[in-house]
């Protein structure tokens, strides 16, 4: 039964080393993902470093470390450093062009909606996300914020995974009690446009 359930939320997460690492199959992995998250937030929260300054460095020193290797190389016949193929395929940029046309069709249908048909619906709903956005926003800066959102990423799959009859029960409630609220305001605010070209 715990199998029937576990299969699905790892496919859904992609399958393979993505999912393993998320779901804390390989929990060395995991615990370094979450160690490294943590460093990178103290670097730039706390020890008062900026990004501009630490890629800086780290690319200067790369840099150093290159050249002196590919100098000693050839003055001691020994093998050039073993860099990869530093390039950019096509494919890779087909993809990436191809998921963020998806996003971007997604925001104009959402747009759409608001601006032509005036789905007084989807105008709310985009107002609420936008509202709490905001809030989180005032709460946390940049880096706090990409920092919380990678230990979620990290902590929450395995959470769901081994209560995901509970946490559906519970999540399923607490969207039909927003749905409640939401057609209230709804209702307050007039009939939606779908429903006064159906009357």
């Amino acid at each position: 039964m715990a199998a029937a359930h576990h299969r699905p939320l790892h496919a859904l997460l992609g399958g393979g080393a993505a999912a393993d690492l998320l779901l804390w199959r390989r929990r060395n992995a995991s615990a370094a993902a979450v160690a490294g998250a943590t460093l990178v937030w103290f670097v730039f929260e706390r020890a008062g470093y900026s990004l501009a300054s630490v890629l800086s460095n780290a690319l200067l020193l790369l840099v150093v470390i290159l050249f002196f290797w590919a100098k000693s190389a050839s003055l001691l016949n020994r093998p050039l450093p073993p860099l990869p193929n530093l390039e950019v395929s096509d494919v890779v940029v087909q993809k990436a062009a191809d998921r963020a046309l998806v996003w971007v069709n997604k925001v104009l249908a959402v747009a759409h909606d608001i601006a032509i048909k005036r789905d007084r619906t989807v105008f709310i709903k985009v107002i609420m996300v936008l509202w709490v956005v905001s809030c989180i926003g005032m709460l946390f800066n940049f880096f706090t914020l990409i920092y919380i959102g990678a230990l979620l990423a990290l902590l929450v799959p395995p959470v769901y995974e081994r209560h995901q009859e509970v946490i559906d029960e519970k999540v399923g409630l607490a969207h039909s009690i927003l749905s409640r609220h939401l057609n209230t305001v709804i209702s307050k605010t007039g009939q939606p446009t779908k429903q006064k070209k159906a009357e």
